[in-house]
């Protein structure tokens, strides 16, 4: 795309629009340009905000650093590259260690990862892919391992990074550079680039 379908608001436009860059400066340590293109309609993004609070939060054994590693697995198979750089950044940030970032796809065999993550990575995979391919074998490896709340937060944030890839990828959302830095560092030698964010 030459531009983005529509521009972000400033991110000093408003009042709300300055709440939600300090809130994502712990997230990311910048806001998204997604979020100030949702700031067009505020009740958009304020839904947004609330939804990704709700999927995000740590209830467990589905850890924060999971639900990031999820997240980018559940992007990287619908090809939103703005969401690989933001999932890969958040992983990082939020306690993945480099060794699973730098084989995460090769999880269903390297040591890193446990059966119960295969499971959640599979599903994630199934969920994301188009027609959905989550079948009978899939639903009943993801049950032998995680209780149906943990499949519940499994499953939103497969949800919200779907809503996130349609969002981004339609818009043809910039690439903030401190994203597009750590995709390149963690995920560049697997041949990921910016494709259609980067102006």
């Amino acid at each position: 795309m030459k531009k983005p379908l529509v521009s972000p608001v400033e991110k000093n436009a408003s009042k709300k629009a300055e709440e939600m860059a300090n809130f994502y400066q712990e997230t990311l340590g910048f806001t998204p340009n997604s979020l100030f293109t949702m700031m067009h309609r505020p009740r958009i993004s304020d839904a947004f905000v609330e939804m990704n609070k709700a999927v995000m939060e740590n209830k467990g054994r589905v850890t924060s650093s999971l639900k990031r590693e999820l997240a980018y697995l559940s992007s990287m198979t619908t090809g939103c590259r703005y969401c690989e750089a933001h999932t890969i950044r958040a992983a990082e940030r939020y306690g993945s260690e480099q060794d699973r970032l730098n084989n995460i796809w090769d999880y269903k065999t390297y040591p890193a990862f446990t059966d119960a993550e295969r499971a959640v990575f599979d599903f994630a995979i199934a969920a994301s892919s188009v027609p959905n391919a989550v079948d009978d074998a899939i639903a009943e490896e993801l049950r032998k391992h995680w209780e149906d709340g943990e499949i519940v937060e499994i499953l939103g944030v497969v949800a919200l990074f779907g809503y996130l890839n349609r969002w981004n990828d339609s818009m043809g959302t910039q690439l903030e550079e401190p994203a597009a830095e750590d995709a390149d560092r963690i995920l560049g030698k697997k041949g990921w680039t910016k494709g259609k964010h980067k102006y």
